[in-house]
């Protein structure tokens, strides 16, 4: 009898035993954080990186970007700036009106972007940067915002919300044509360097991932897997690279991977709760919203440049007021 006890509780303190250590070795994976520290580039997307860096290359173009001038979203405007910080101007006139998602046109003539225009209405316009001239280009379509003019100069890519439904949409350059890609539902689109494809975000899935699909409705792949993505997002010139952001808010840092989805890690500097990247026309630079010298400021966030491996940090905007979505153009 006693060594059936002596044989069962034995066998009872090797079971706890081995509970106690399986839950020592298993704490909770924060995702982030192992993106961050535990998935660097693979030697040879590394080596990409690094060549394509050109350390006495200085940022070139124009920078357009949604300014809160005066500290309401509803009154939202748009300005531009020219990559090394000088130039600073102001783009939409009417004080009354939100105006967001500003995209510079391919050849630097135009920058097009949304504005408020009636309860569930918003237009995409276009405004010539030489004269100043606006041009409206959608008529009522619902609530649009995000355009943004194909490399090739023909098309324009836009979000429509319908019904609570985030839809991909396409239209000819002057707003005729408009359509909805079929199967691309999701948000924030912008275009392949050679036109034929959009990268869109999109829950079609559950998380929040970003999706690639061609003009026609087909080829729709999943890209992205990291966790807490958001949108805002942009491929490199030569079409290798994509940039994005990721984070729960306030923590958000902005990641570069391979086009395919590979090889995802973290760019800008931790601490700033960064986003929203756009890059440079070169491929040299990102330009992105960040708060690093306001941080937890509502009113903190400015346009920040860096080089596309991370390095030389530079903040362009210098206001006492949010400045952010920049998208930067020739």
């Amino acid at each position: 009898m006693n060594k059936r006890i002596y044989m069962w509780g034995g066998l009872l303190l090797i079971f706890l035993a081995c509970k106690l250590d399986t839950s020592a070795s298993t704490p909770t994976i924060n995702l982030l954080a192992t993106l961050a520290a535990s998935t660097p580039l693979s030697a040879d997307s590394t080596a990409q990186v690094v060549a394509s860096v050109s350390p006495n290359v200085e940022p070139l173009g124009q920078i357009a970007f949604t300014c809160q001038v005066f500290k309401v979203t509803a009154m939202n405007q748009v300005c531009i700036i020219q990559a090394d910080g000088t130039g600073f101007r102001r783009l939409t006139t009417d004080n009354k009106r939100q105006h967001y998602y500003p995209s510079v046109a391919p050849d630097g003539k135009s920058v097009i972007y949304a504005a408020f225009r009636e309860p569930n209405i918003y237009e995409i316009y276009e405004v010539d940067l030489a004269s100043g001239s606006v041009t409206q280009l959608t008529d009522r379509l619902g609530n649009v915002n995000a355009p943004e003019i194909s490399p090739d100069g023909k098309s324009v890519v836009f979000k429509l919300s319908i019904a609570n439904s985030n839809q991909i949409w396409l239209m000819d350059r002057d707003g005729s044509n408009p359509h909805r890609i079929p199967k691309a539902s999701g948000w924030d689109p912008t275009w392949s360097p050679d036109g034929k494809t959009i990268l869109f975000a999109s829950d079609m899935e559950g998380g929040i991932q970003l999706f690639s699909i061609r003009m026609d409705g087909s080829e729709l792949n999943k890209i992205s897997s990291l966790p807490a993505m958001r949108g805002r997002s942009d491929w490199s010139p030569d079409g290798q690279f994509i940039v994005t952001y990721s984070g729960q808010s306030w923590n958000r840092d902005v990641y570069l991977m391979n086009a395919d989805g590979s090889n995802a890690h973290m760019l800008s500097p931790t601490g700033g709760n960064s986003q929203g990247p756009s890059f440079s026309p070169d491929g040299q630079w990102v330009a992105f919203t960040s708060y690093f010298d306001h941080y937890g400021d509502d009113h903190g966030c400015e346009i920040y440049i860096m080089r596309v491996d991370g390095s030389d940090v530079r903040r362009l905007t210098n206001n006492d007021y949010c400045d952010y979505q920049p998208r930067w153009g020739p």
